[in-house]
């Protein structure tokens, strides 16, 4: 039998998590290359943004999810799916190899997400992808919350969930990435923001003010060896 690490989720926090952890991510997808014929997603939630990458381009995605009602949804979705955390699933020492890995707001639960993506990477063929996504501790709101109520807040979802255990800025996100041995080959803050809010989050971008603007941060890179 599989060694499995799900947990059941507490009664009434899944409709309150459901806008954070159960989406596509048409920003994640963005950054898979069409051509990864297999595709590791760790924290794949009920699977959706694997759904989205076998409707696009067939991809064989293989998910970790441990809590035990997102994994049974993903499996109706996704060619396999591991319940257990990803440390768990790390420690396996699975042999297969995967075109791209997917780690999205997932590493900010771990106690060490930098050895635990060091060692999932390892099944990543050279020339792979690895796409990750943190929240940005530094966005400017969240430091206006810490200011103003003078306490770390504990919250069911988004930056503040009582679950995360690592923060990251967007240069902790970036040395996130290089130091699992990867090139860097992108980095994209996700602002939630549209029309002339967008415009004006892409210009003050370019001033010092850009580590302060975007709620998450998007880090691709490539495996060179």
């Amino acid at each position: 039998m599989e060694p499995t690490g799900a947990s059941a989720m507490p009664e009434g926090l899944r409709g309150r998590r459901t806008s954070g952890y159960e989406s596509g991510r048409p920003d994640v997808l963005a950054h898979v290359p069409d051509s990864a014929g297999t595709v590791l997603d760790i924290g794949c939630s009920t699977g959706l943004l694997g759904a989205a990458l076998v409707a696009r381009q067939g991809a064989r995605v293989t998910g970790v999810e441990p809590v035990s009602e997102y994994a049974a949804e993903a499996r109706q979705r996704l060619a396999a799916v591991h319940a257990m955390t990803a440390e768990q699933y790390v420690a396996t020492g699975s042999t297969d190899m995967f075109d791209c890995l997917i780690a999205a707001d997932v590493l900010e639960h771990l106690v060490d997400p930098w050895t635990t993506l060091r060692d999932a990477c390892r099944q990543v063929r050279p020339g792979g992808t690895v796409v990750v996504s943190v929240p940005n501790i530094l966005f400017w709101k969240n430091l206006v919350r810490v200011i103003r109520e003078r306490r770390w807040p504990r919250d069911p979802e988004l930056m503040f969930d009582a679950t995360h255990l690592r923060w990251f800025s967007p240069d902790d996100a970036v040395q996130l990435v290089a130091g699992a041995g990867l090139e860097v080959v992108a980095v994209e803050p996700r602002y939630w923001a549209d029309g002339w809010r967008l415009a004006v989050y892409r210009r003050l971008a370019r001033t010092g003010l850009g580590p302060f603007l975007g709620v998450q941060t998007i880090v691709r890179g490539r495996k060179v060896a």
